[in-house]
């Protein structure tokens, strides 16, 4: 299992794309500091920054659309060179592809949300707008950590739709509807989608100011929706490879 994850990571070094798209995770921490910037705030709430950098926009919209497109590029190349008919033959079960996938998957979620933490750190405390502190830095860290773990989970459906089906148009279309549908469904019911899900879980007691629901959560349920979304994708994904 491990090799097969190293194989995943070395390919990705040929892949300028994927690299690009890692830029994005310093989108959000630049334009907040160029809003407080211009708003010539002396000094700033670290969690007014910190929601605006990367807790806010970064995991609802940006993060889930980056990470649905390099899930269609972890799943395109195989079956675009016909490399997929090859692993089958060595042979590799469909389950170890998948959770290949899946941990590839995982590092770069996380690997997304650390540059994102880091270069919000950077730009609050080095203008000065954030008065250096372990407390709130360690928090920020904590949370970005816990994003990237549950964003890799709740991304799982368009990796399963990548995974089954043969081009990438329809995989990509599905994760900026998927996200679309997560921000507008969000307010209404949590319990809905594996990304309402997500956010549930890492708001959970109201633990990022300012950001909240009109709702009560339940991280029982809301854990054991993802859990029961991230089961049936992989299944399906499974029954898809099964029929190649």
């Amino acid at each position: 299992m491990l090799k097969l994850i190293a194989t995943e990571l070395k390919k990705l070094r040929r892949k300028k794309m994927v690299w690009l798209m890692m830029l994005s995770s310093l989108f959000m921490p630049f334009m907040t500091f160029l809003l407080f910037r211009y708003r010539k705030d002396p000094v700033v709430d670290p969690m007014q920054f910190y929601r605006w950098a990367a807790l806010g926009y970064t995991v609802v919209i940006i993060l889930p659309i980056v990470l649905g497109i390099f899930a269609t590029m972890l799943a395109h190349e195989e079956k675009s060179n016909d490399v997929i008919k090859q692993l089958w033959i060595i042979p590799v079960k469909r389950s170890e592809y998948l959770v290949a996938k899946s941990g590839v998957l995982l590092l770069y979620s996380v690997t997304y949300m650390m540059i994102t933490a880091a270069a919000t750190i950077l730009f609050a405390v080095c203008p000065g707008y954030v008065a250096f502190g372990w407390d709130h830095i360690l928090f920020l860290l904590e949370r970005c950590l816990e994003i990237g773990i549950l964003s890799a989970l709740a991304i799982l459906p368009i990796l399963a739709a990548a995974v089954a089906g043969k081009g990438i148009i329809l995989p990509v279309c599905l994760t900026f509807v998927y996200a679309i549908a997560a921000f507008c469904v969000m307010p209404v019911n949590i319990y809905v989608l594996p990304l309402t899900n997500m956010m549930g879980i890492v708001l959970r007691g109201n633990r990022i100011p300012g950001i909240s629901f009109g709702q009560s959560v339940n991280v029982p349920i809301a854990v054991m929706c993802m859990m029961v979304w991230s089961a049936a994708v992989l299944v399906f994904a499974r029954a898809a490879l099964n029929k190649k």
